[in-house]
């Protein structure tokens, strides 16, 4: 089953195209905050994106580039805003396809059909981890946060990787060493430790304050909770 996000401010249009796709195997959802798409975007890990240009604080543009920022997930914008200028506009900032309002919907279904094959048939989409507004890309090794990368070395994050994975739990040193000594690294007590404090200063310094916590004599894990 692929899933949808339907970024659409008009319930009665998200509802109908939640109502028609279903039937082809979709599980499609519907955004509901429009402050935080990006949020939305991580917690339904989408294989395609529908977007309607005009949105409430911030337009289909401004969530494009985010998207992009972080994803090659197909998106297709839904707009009667249809002249040239915006379709150019919408392509040149990574969409797949413009489909003009008022639509036929077997048209647009078939247009996201048509968009599924051609991505999936070559590739498996990989899901986002989210967690106080940071995105971890596991396709493209990439943590990205409002916005920008955070440069990290490949130790730095399979660390990360591990310890977002166990969110709220804790993942001792012996078993992120043993993670990180199955690749080409040599890690010991010492480099692990290394490798944490080297993150940290790196998460914070970006705005993460206190994103990875110490459970001593156990290991380290990320607090489930959302933060501040």
């Amino acid at each position: 089953m692929y899933n949808v996000l339907i970024v659409e401010d008009d319930r009665v249009i998200a509802e109908e195209i939640k109502k028609q796709t279903e039937p082809w195997g979709m599980n499609s959802v519907a955004v509901s905050d429009f402050r935080d798409v990006m949020r939305e975007f991580a917690d339904a890990s989408p294989h395609i994106v529908l977007l309607d240009i005009s949105l409430p604080f911030y337009n289909g543009y401004y969530w494009c580039e985010q998207i992009r920022r972080v994803s090659r997930v197909p998106i297709i914008f839904i707009s009667s805003a249809s002249d040239n200028m915006n379709m150019i506009m919408a392509m040149n900032l990574g969409a797949d396809d413009f489909v003009a309002k008022p639509f036929d919907m077997q048209v647009l279904i078939a247009k996201i059909q048509a968009l599924l094959r051609r991505t999936y048939d070559f590739a498996k989409s990989m899901p986002i981890i989210e967690h106080r507004g940071a995105l971890l890309n596991t396709e493209e090794n990439k943590l990205i946060y409002n916005g920008e990368e955070i440069p990290l070395t490949p130790n730095e994050y399979r660390i990360l990787l591990m310890l977002m994975q166990e969110k709220g739990k804790t993942v001792s040193r012996e078993k992120l060493m043993i993670g990180l000594w199955n690749t080409d690294s040599f890690v010991d007590e010492n480099t692990l430790t290394v490798n944490v404090n080297r993150l940290r200063k790196k998460l914070d310094g970006a705005g993460l304050t206190g994103f990875i916590l110490t459970k001593f004599g156990e290991g380290y894990f990320i607090d489930s909770r959302p933060g501040e």
